[in-house]
């Protein structure tokens, strides 16, 4: 059995329903923060200071004595860095913590004639076949050989093909692609 990284099985134990509280360990190091991600940050002394943040869909968070700042594609550390120096423009010896407490932003959704249809968190790579597992399978009635995975890109939708039993059999291998934030997997 090979060994699973701790996302993986965290993924694979929370069977893609929503997360309350993420262990902040478990969150990838280097991890890009998206809109739908809530946070928790908080000013070192100064209680009154903490709160939960969730990213806006644009982008932004708002945070008392730093304003509106843009947290989205940064990574943790990055945010806190930018809330620490302008919240220093107030409390000049400040330091600011930021922790992901639930990591909504980064889903894939699978449909169709899966045993666990639903959305499911997409914190590392994870391909078409690991998301139908995520899924729970498919169903004796799914047309393995029609499944597709529709993807947005701007206001463009496309469709790319997976054929299952072509990757059961070791053939066209280059189909079964990593899935990006915001992918449907469709199982007819």
């Amino acid at each position: 059995m090979k060994l699973m990284t701790k996302w993986a099985i965290w993924l694979l134990l929370l069977g893609g329903g929503v997360v309350f509280g993420a262990d902040p360990s478990i969150v990838p190091e280097g991890y890009h923060l998206r809109p739908g991600d809530l946070l928790v940050v908080s000013v070192w002394k100064e209680t009154e200071l903490q709160s939960d943040v969730l990213i806006r869909p644009d982008g932004g968070i708002s945070f008392a004595l730093a304003g509106d700042v843009q947290a989205a594609g940064r990574t943790v550390s990055e945010l806190a860095q930018t809330l620490q120096t302008r919240v220093r423009e107030y409390i000049p010896d400040a330091v600011v913590t930021v922790s992901v407490k639930t990591i909504l932003g980064n889903q894939i959704f699978v449909i169709g004639k899966v045993n666990k249809p639903g959305n499911f968190l997409l914190i590392g790579p994870m391909d078409v076949l690991q998301a139908l597992g995520m899924a729970g399978g498919m169903t004796p009635y799914a047309a393995t050989n029609h499944i597709r995975v529709v993807r947005r890109i701007g206001d463009h939708l496309t469709s790319i093909r997976f054929r299952y039993r072509d990757i059961v059999h070791g053939r066209k291998l280059d189909q079964n692609i990593l899935l990006q934030n915001g992918d449907t997997v469709v199982v007819p």
